[in-house]
């Protein structure tokens, strides 16, 4: 297992009663926001994202699909590349 540190974040009860989560379920909903969140910028690999969100890489890859996020990330420039070859 992967060493973990442990972070605090300080937020307005409003955001639990918003989304109607427990404080428990928002801390988990936070942190696969953001593991999808620095995958689609290209930030971090679909592997790292897993890890970060807490999740086994396949139960990530059904979330992305569940949420409608694309698999797979194509940088602009290498997909130039890839059309100019052929």
């Amino acid at each position: 297992m992967p060493r973990m540190t442990t972070i605090q974040v300080t937020l307005p009860d409003s955001a639990f009663t918003a989304l109607r989560r427990a404080p428990h379920e928002f801390a988990a909903e936070l942190r696969v926001a953001g593991a999808m969140h620095w995958y689609q910028q290209g930030q971090i690999s679909m592997e790292r994202a897993a890890e970060i969100a807490g999740m086994e890489l396949k139960a990530f890859l059904a979330e992305l699909a569940h949420r409608t996020v694309d698999v797979f990330q194509v940088d602009a420039e290498d997909l130039k590349r890839e059309i100019a070859r052929g």
